[in-house]
């Protein structure tokens, strides 16, 4: 009995003690199972894929931070580097502006200490550079003005107002300029548009005492007077304008063969060249009157005496005279001539021309260094030969003419004062009115209906050319000149059997040297080629001369 209760209390020990174990086991398995039981293990390949996207931040930090470094770095370096730049380019400019200040500032304390003219000749050499520009011009002008250059200080004043119309100084030394060059109208003119600027007291007393001094100039110089002698050495290629080619009559006229044939009873023989070559001397001397009625009214007077003297072809030598007497009206910037001319020229103690005509001109000042002009003229000329009647020497043929020319000029100075430009374009028409001339039958010397045997002739050309300062005491000049004349049959049978027509063309090179104000030595060569269907008109001629004038003012 004992042994059947102590075997119940064992067995119920041991149940007790397997239910605690088994519910300590539960318990466990519960606890483990909560969320933040960090126990259980984590797969290796999420492992491995959380340390590779880590290293990857961690490199990508790393890479962006560097990367900024090296912008800001190179951000600094370029900041640094346009600093530079700059402050280089505003050395730079600063060393510009005062290479340019210098020599202002230079020409200014020189004009300031009374020297002017080294003024000029410091700032002179920059004219092409830096004309245009305000300050640089006015200065020039005014040390041009003060050193006695005052054509060279207009074009300077002019530039300064184009660009500045209203600068009141410019316009008043300007006006000086005219004053001194003796252009006295234009002078008055740039006075008066400064008194309308309502300038300062002084500057009004001294315009005053200009305008006083031209009035008082103008009446005691209504009249003027001028003239001229002077003196030419030379030597001419082709004396007589003789063609260079021989002439054979059949060639040129089978009419003219027939007829020498008839008369000399055998073909006549080839002409030979008629060039004649020669040295001469010639004179000259002219003078000119002019009288002003009033402001704008003048009328005008003149002649001129020219002889040519050959050496050996004495039957060449010349000797014209001409003269004119006209009217003219001259405002600010116009200038309207209307003249008759007239005059007589002799060839071999005989006359041969004698002409009359009227001329009308028109002249226009853009400014100091751009002017124009046109022109008309009208002229007649009559002619004798030796004798009057001889087929041969009659020049009623040839030289009896009305002619009619129109044209116009332009004359350009260039901003340095020391170049000019002209050129000049005309054309015109020639009416041959010859009489009828009739000589020993069966040669006529002339048209049956009387004119010349060319016709009518129509003509037109052109010139061109330039002057340029070689020095201060010489000027080199030249030009170029061309015309082309076609001539129309008149009444009669031109001897060629074709119509007449021809081309001229002229160079003419030389200088100017100034000896004072009143001497000039003008040495020259002048070369002339004139081209013609017809042979007995083409010549080419080569002259070169040394000239002496002496002026009268």
């Amino acid at each position: 009995m004992r042994f059947e209760k102590l075997a119940c209390w064992v067995f119920s020990g041991l149940m007790l003690a397997a239910s605690g174990a088994y519910a300590q086991e539960a318990a466990s398995q519960k606890t483990s199972s909560k969320p933040k039981a960090t126990a259980k293990k984590t797969p290796v390949k999420e492992v491995t894929k959380k340390t590779t996207e880590s290293k990857e931040a961690a490199l990508k930090a790393q890479y962006e931070a560097e990367a900024r470094a090296k912008a800001e770095q190179e951000a600094r370096l370029r900041a640094e580097e346009e600093a530079r730049k700059q402050a280089e380019a505003e050395t730079r400019k600063r060393a510009e502006i005062e290479a340019r200040e210098k020599p202002l500032r230079e020409a200014d304390a020189l004009l300031n200490n009374g020297k002017p003219a080294d003024a000029y000749a410091l700032l002179e050499p920059l004219e092409f550079e830096r004309a245009g520009e305000v300050r640089f011009d006015y200065l020039l002008g005014i040390t041009a003005l003060d050193s006695g250059k005052a054509d060279k200080a207009t074009l300077a004043f002019e530039r300064v107002l184009a660009v500045d119309p209203n600068f009141a100084g410019a316009r008043l030394d300007m006006a000086r300029a005219y004053y001194q060059l003796g252009d006295l109208q234009r002078a008055e003119t740039e006075f008066n548009e400064v008194m309308k600027q309502n300038p300062p007291e002084a500057a009004r007393i001294t315009i005053q005492k200009y305008l006083n001094a031209i009035i008082a100039y103008e009446q005691a110089k209504q009249t003027r007077i001028s003239g001229y002698v002077e003196g030419v050495v030379g030597h001419d290629s082709n004396v007589n304008t003789g063609t260079g080619s021989s002439i054979d009559f059949s060639s040129i006229s089978p009419m003219w063969a027939a007829v020498m044939t008839g008369l000399i009873g055998v073909p006549p023989p080839p002409i030979p060249p008629s060039q004649l070559r020669d040295n001469y001397l010639g004179f000259a001397a002219g003078g000119e009157i002019s009288h002003n009625l009033n402001a704008n009214w003048g009328v005008f007077a003149g002649a001129d005496l020219r002889q040519h003297g050959n050496m050996v072809q004495t039957p060449y030598d010349s000797l014209s005279t001409d003269g004119r007497v006209g009217v003219m009206y001259a405002e600010e910037k116009n200038a309207y001539k209307l003249s008759l001319t007239g005059g007589q020229s002799y060839s071999a103690n005989s006359m041969r021309r004698d002409s009359l005509g009227v001329n009308a001109e028109w002249q226009h000042v853009f400014s100091p260094a751009n002017q124009m002009s046109v022109f008309v003229q009208y002229g007649e000329n009559r002619a004798a030969g030796t004798p009057p009647t001889s087929p041969i020497t009659d020049a009623r043929i040839e030289g009896n003419a009305n002619q009619v020319v129109v044209g116009a000029g332009w004359v350009h100075i260039l901003a340095d004062g020391k170049q000019a430009l002209f050129g000049s374009v005309y054309a015109g028409t020639e009416l041959d009115v010859a009489p009828v001339i009739l000589a020993n039958p069966p040669l006529t010397a002339g048209p049956a209906n009387g004119g010349r045997l060319d016709g009518k002739k129509r003509f037109e050309g052109l010139r061109i050319g330039g002057q340029a300062a070689i020095t201060d005491q010489i000027d080199g000049v030249a030009s170029l000149g061309w015309q082309h004349a076609k001539y129309r049959w008149g009444s009669g049978l031109n001897p060629s059997g074709e119509r007449r027509n021809e081309y001229q063309y002229d160079l003419t090179a030389g200088a100017n040297w100034r000896l004072g104000k009143l001497w000039t030595v003008k040495p020259q060569l002048a070369f002339s080629k004139k081209s013609s269907n017809v042979v007995l008109y083409k010549f080419d001629r080569t002259d070169v001369s040394l000239t002496i004038r002496r002026d009268f003012k």
